[in-house]
């Protein structure tokens, strides 16, 4: 499982992948994500702060 973390973390597996090399399903992995203080968002901070400004163009 710490493995597997670690991996997604770092952008190496992707959450599906990731999940099934713990064995667990996609959702019980990302449960498990949240225990070991792990983001499911692996967005670096140029990524965000586009995100957010692209968001700014949208009022709902």
């Amino acid at each position: 499982m710490l493995l597997a973390a670690r991996l997604y973390e770092q952008g190496k597996l992707s959450l599906g992948q990731a999940a099934e090399s713990a064995g667990y399903s996609k959702r019980t992995f990302m449960k498990l994500l949240g225990n070991h203080n792990v983001s499911l968002f692996n967005y670096n901070e140029e990524e965000l702060e586009n995100d957010i400004r692209n968001a700014s163009h949208y009022h709902l």
